[in-house]
């Protein structure tokens, strides 16, 4: 989303001519010339006071527009969205793309306000061509090679052709200082954004996990006017050295301005590898089914865009092997938050040694208290924190490189203590849903830790009991974190066969549309042994702060309540806006939304809503970079049906398949103002 609230001062001789007569004495003729010159992508730098400076408040999108406001003493006070409403198969067509229809209000000290009316704009559609920078194209989401040689589609006779995701996720948009890119007419900035599987080969077979995700840097053109990116250069990133990637999902940028990817559903070390994806991913990845190690993938891996928009990459090793999925730093620089993306998950919290380096750290997991509840009128459940290791990413690769996984621990999928003869030695954890029996190997801690962290963290007494804790976000004025719950089931509730109700997490029911919860953040906490944690962004308890509701089908198909959040996966905290963003992954919506929740008025506001099938990814909002103001979003996998789609899928497979590539591609965009519909509302 790009609006923008720029403070032009009287009689700047820089600016254009229409723009020195004093804003209160603009006359229609001149009001119109301006909504001639400024053709429009913005949002607004949301901390101006309006003192002794006219205002000028355009909107982004597909038009020009400017708005002219008289000179005020006014601030801005706060932002709010209005909800739209969920599309039906009364206008089958809105189901079948991307539909916004929220309006953005900008309220004022003097209890004024602007409406913006919002729209959203791809940067493109996976499996376009687009520029690569140097004359050429390039396959935007397309998949490569160890030796960066294109990825083929082989599976229809005669029609070869790449693989390309369906999948775009998460995403960051950045600058960087002094950058070289040509054909630039505004200012450079630049999006990183990555791909986390495609869903299809042509001939319809399942690919989830068998390719190595792309990760690209785009280079894009913001017009200094109107605040609109371009695309202008596609450049994918070189992976090989950090042994590909794997199913990347979440991302977020650093406090330093990097890029955080992921790693999402780390590769079973002690699983048969043509059941979890080794053999099929290895093969496309390396041209033989040994060559890729699991214990290479699972980390966390960090995107650094150069000046002329390529990128480069590492791995962190020492961040714990689990399902990564989004990550937060906090402004320590140091503390890292994470998601967990699997049933049996935990809150998992790294400490770097140094600020703006994850190379090296200590890995804790937390340990829930009594009281653990989804009411957000319930009181919050203590945290507690067990240190699992320090290590630096460079010992934990090497250890991924010389260790197989039965020099770690032992594992029995069946309790080896009523087998003959007995063995007392073992202890019984759960792991992705299921009962298992695990043994530590003498002196294997660090390599347990950080290899095998899920099975690590759940012997030495951890809480894994979450299910799918997908995305998290910080408020900095508050102090505190929120995390993501897609669903509240299997091992969260009691008398499951997952649930380890010592673990604290023990619901009395499943709440499958799932539930957002806020962390309260502190200092002085100590670890399970007594040692002081160095940091003062550590959670010290968890609560609900939003739920959504699960219901009986209504007639268009949902099981969750339309008009509440369901599946919340990727969330981003807009401090300028005091709005949390919330974007879905959900089989109970027959559409999925994007949310805005506002932090002090508690409102909740559909923004968008994504293709039927189709899964919200890719939200960053970003509250000021140049001046303007964005939120990013992508969806993935349109049309992508279950059963909840019974109604609607006859009627809106035509359309998707018409509007997306045949369900291959998905989009990458952000929101904008929409700009025949601005309110002049000031002027």
């Amino acid at each position: 989303m790009c609006l923008n609230l720029l403070a032009i001062p009287r009689n700047n001789p820089a600016q254009p001519p229409e723009l020195k007569t004093p804003m209160n004495a603009v006359t229609e003729t001149s009001r119109r010339r301006l909504l001639q010159m400024f053709a429009g992508v913005p949002l607004l730098p949301l901390a101006t006071t309006l003192t002794g400076s006219s205002l000028m408040l355009s909107a982004c999108g597909g038009g020009d527009a400017a708005v002219a406001l008289p000179a005020s003493t006014a601030t801005l006070s706060s932002v709010s969205f209005s909800s739209m409403a969920a599309p039906t198969l009364a206008n089958a067509a809105a189901m079948a793309t991307t539909t916004v229809g929220s309006v953005m209000t900008a309220n004022f000290s003097d209890a004024s306000k602007v409406d913006f009316k919002l729209a959203y704009q791809p940067f493109f559609i996976t499996g376009d061509l687009v520029s690569n920078g140097s004359g050429g194209t390039v396959l935007a989401g397309g998949y490569f090679d160890i030796n960066n040689q294109p990825i083929m589609d082989t599976t229809v006779v005669g029609k070869d052709r790449q693989y390309f995701s369906d999948a775009p996720d998460g995403t960051s948009l950045l600058s960087v200082a002094n950058p070289t890119v040509t054909g630039i007419k505004g200012k450079a900035v630049f999006a990183v954004v990555q791909f986390e599987y495609t869903s299809l080969s042509q001939a319809a077979t399942s690919m989830y996990g068998q390719l190595p995700s792309p990760i690209a840097v785009l280079t894009l053109d913001q017009d200094q006017t109107t605040g609109k990116l371009s695309l202008v250069k596609y450049h994918n990133v070189n992976t090989s050295g950090v042994h590909g990637l794997w199913i990347t999902c979440g991302a977020s940028l650093s406090p330093w301005g990097t890029h955080l990817s992921s790693e999402e559903y780390e590769p079973d070390a002690f699983a048969d590898r043509s059941k979890n994806f080794m053999d099929d991913f290895s093969m496309n990845l390396y041209g033989s089914k040994a060559a890729a190690n699991p214990y290479n993938y699972g980390h966390m891996p960090e995107v650094t865009v150069n000046p002329d928009g390529t990128g480069s990459i590492k791995k962190h090793y020492c961040m714990g092997r689990i399902s990564h999925e989004l990550v937060q730093v906090m402004p320590d620089n140091r503390t890292v938050m994470h998601g967990d993306d699997t049933t049996n998950g935990g809150l998992f919290m790294f400490i770097a040694d140094k600020e703006k380096d994850l190379s090296a750290g200590a890995l804790y997991v937390a340990k829930v208290g009594a009281g653990f509840s989804l009411d957000p009128a319930a009181a919050a459940a203590p945290v507690s924190w067990i240190k699992l290791g320090s290590a630096t990413s460079a010992e934990i690769e090497k250890l991924a490189t010389t260790l197989k996984p039965t020099d770690i621990m032992a594992v029995a999928t069946t309790d080896p203590a009523l087998a003959t003869p007995a063995d007392t030695s073992y202890t019984k954890i759960f792991l992705n849903g299921k009962a298992q029996w695990v043994k530590l190997m003498p002196g294997m801690e660090k390599a347990a830790a950080f290899l095998e962290t899920h099975r690590y963290a759940a012997l030495v007494g951890a809480s894994l009991g979450f299910t799918k804790m997908e995305g998290t976000t910080v408020n900095l004025k508050d102090k505190v974190a929120y995390s993501a719950l897609a669903a509240c089931s299997a091992s969260m509730v009691k008398g499951q066969a997952s649930n380890a109700i010592a673990g604290g997490i023990a619901l009395d029911k499943a709440l499958n549309a799932g539930a957002v919860m806020a962390l309260s953040l502190q200092g002085g906490l100590k670890d399970d042994k007594g040692a002081a944690i160095n940091s003062e962004w550590m959670p010290a308890n968890i609560k609900a702060l939003i739920t959504g509701e699960d219901i009986a089908a209504d007639t268009l198909g949902n099981t969750a309540n339309p008009n509440r959040i369901a599946s919340p996966d990727n969330i981003k905290f807009s401090e300028k806006m005091r709005t949390l963003f919330i974007g879905e992954d959900s089989g109970l919506h027959v559409n999925n939304f994007l949310w805005a929740y506002n932090i002090d008025t508690k409102v909740l506001s559909r923004v968008m809503s994504t293709p039927a099938g189709a899964e919200a990814t890719g939200l960053h909002a970003v509250d000021e970079l140049n001046g303007w103001t964005y939120i990013m979003s992508n969806f993935q996998h349109p049309g992508d049906w279950g059963s909840i789609h019974s109604i609607v899928k006859t009627t809106l497979d035509p359309l998707i398949k018409a509007n997306y590539k045949d369900k291959f591609g998905a989009a990458v965009g952000y929101l904008t103002g929409e700009v025949t519909q601005v309110k002049l509302s000031k002027a």
